[in-house]
């Protein structure tokens, strides 16, 4: 948070010996720091779920070997899987220097990501205004203007799911993002001159899509936005080429490869699903974009909405729905053209009350049917909010295990929570470029014929001796094979572990 005000008191007497210039944070900096505190806490509450178990992964194969980590859920080489970006590789180094475990480097990425983000939109609404509780409001449209659907992704940064994805590379990404639309902000008004900034921009650029390549779209878009509105096009084409120099010379995985990757697309399908209630509340931000429009054709909030929305509608068109996930950042130029009109000085027309009258209305409607949930612990929780995921924790099942050992199961969630100890699974929960899909689709089966009730005993077998399956992870309606030892049960799930003779090494 930034943007401190100076005041100067008269001083007389002896008083004028603590006189001259004196500090006092700006509204931003009060309410920002208030909302790092809270959003903390309520990150730090919410056990290990959905993705957190993948991105511990990758820490822990990082602090492993960081040179040639290991495929981040598989026992399997892992060059080429995208999850290695300098992002992941300073979480390892930061892991292997304190010894911490991987989930709690991650817990830990929390905050500091969101002092990245924060600090960012801080700048970017500065170089929009000088309006200065434009950034104020600017915060609270973004993590309250969506919808009364949940829309829980990386990379969606509503209270609810800010209570998931703070330690994420993606929220990361987009903090970084904020500063180089702002950065390209103060080279569009032509303040600076010379290629060097521009190239630095572009090492930025670089590093965002290094970081988290979706995100990087909706960033290079508002660069593009911002060039778009200016003058001097020539000299963007030094940002263009450093942060394609930036990208090819990452060793740990080609980012030029994931070009045309359809491996995951179908997972994003849903997020085309619901989209009026998942965002509709984003909506009340038109009438503040159409004015920015009105007075400037090439207003950058406008131009950057524009094209959001055309990538977003490519997604859908071209059933590359995997674009859908800028969807969180397309909001943006709609949240915050509506924060500047907000924090217009008054006296306002009807038109801007109005307007602040809706706003307000949306607020509390979002807060209350979706997002509160992420901040009023249940226990201080009147209403029944709902609340975010509470996922069990596996450690019950992870303290018999060494780390490297394979697990066999198909469970929802230990597929996406156990590699986050530091071990392996048979079939890796999600597509990565570091194993082809092929060989996936072929463990995943593999891991349904051991588990199907007409395996036989000779089948179980290959399959423990193919993959040097160490332990079985059984739901409580999967029945133990006779062939196995069971060693422990959840004590929330009932899930049972079990171990077996599969030996060690690399899996086939």
């Amino acid at each position: 948070m930034e943007g401190g005000l100076l005041t100067r008191r008269v001083t007389h007497g002896s008083t004028a010996l603590r006189g001259g210039p004196r500090w006092r944070p700006s509204p931003y900096q009060v309410f920002g720091g208030l909302f790092w505190l809270v959003m903390s806490l309520a990150f730090w509450r919410v056990p290990m779920c959905c993705d957190f178990g993948q991105h511990a992964a990758v820490v822990e194969r990082l602090k492993e070997n960081l040179l040639h980590p290991a495929h981040p859920m598989a026992d399997l080489p892992g060059e080429g899987s995208p999850y290695y970006s300098p992002y992941a590789v300073a979480q390892g180094l930061f892991a292997k220097a304190t010894g911490l475990a991987g989930w709690e480097v991650v817990k830990l990425s929390g905050p500091l990501n969101l002092i990245v983000l924060l600090t960012g939109i801080g700048r970017f609404v500065r170089g929009l205004t000088d309006r200065q509780w434009a950034p104020v409001v600017a915060l609270f449209a973004m993590v309250l203007l969506w919808g009364t659907r949940m829309a829980w992704w990386s990379g969606y940064l509503g209270l609810m799911s800010m209570t998931g994805n703070l330690g994420y590379p993606s929220t990361f990404a987009i903090g970084l993002a904020f500063w180089a639309w702002a950065w390209a902000g103060a080279l569009a008004r032509g303040g600076r001159r010379g290629p060097w900034p521009y190239a630095a921009l572009g090492a930025l650029c670089g590093l965002i899509l290094l970081i988290h390549p979706i995100s990087s779209v909706a960033a290079v878009i508002g660069v593009v936005a911002f060039a778009a509105s200016g003058r001097r096009l020539w000299s963007w084409a030094a940002t263009a080429v450093t942060a394609l120099l930036v990208a090819a010379c990452w060793p740990y995985y080609s980012v030029f490869a994931l070009v045309g990757d359809e491996s995951v697309d179908w997972i994003h399908r849903q997020l085309y699903t619901e989209l009026p209630g998942r965002f509709w509340l984003a909506a009340l931000g038109l009438p503040a974009l159409w004015l920015r429009l009105r007075r400037d054709r090439r207003d950058p909030l406008v131009i950057m909405f524009a094209l959001d929305c055309a990538v977003v509608a490519y997604g859908w068109l071209s059933g590359h729905y995997t674009y859908g996930r800028i969807l969180g950042l397309t909001l943006v130029p709609l949240q915050f053209a509506l924060a500047i009109e907000l924090a217009a000085p008054r006296p306002w027309g009807w038109r801007r009350g109005a307007l602040a009258g809706a706003t307000a209305l949306g607020a509390c409607v979002g807060f209350c049917q979706l997002q509160a949930g992420a901040v009023v612990p249940r226990a201080l929780d009147p209403v029944g909010f709902d609340q975010p995921p509470r996922w069990p924790d596996y450690t019950w099942a992870t303290a018999h295990m060494r780390p490297g050992d394979v697990v066999l199961t198909d469970g929802y969630r230990p597929t996406r929570s156990v590699p986050g100890y530091g071990v392996n699974l048979v079939a890796p929960a999600w597509p990565d470029p570091a194993l082809a899909e092929k060989t996936r689709e072929h463990r995943l089966n593999d891991v349904r014929a051991y588990l199907s009730p007409d395996s036989t005993r000779a089948q179980r077998t290959a399959v423990v001796r193919r993959y040097h399956v160490r332990w079985l992870l059984l739901s409580p309606d999967q029945k133990v094979p006779g062939e196995a030892v069971v060693v422990a049960w959840g004590p929330h799930t009932g899930e049972v572990l079990a171990r077996v003779n599969g030996g060690g090494g690399v899996g086939a």
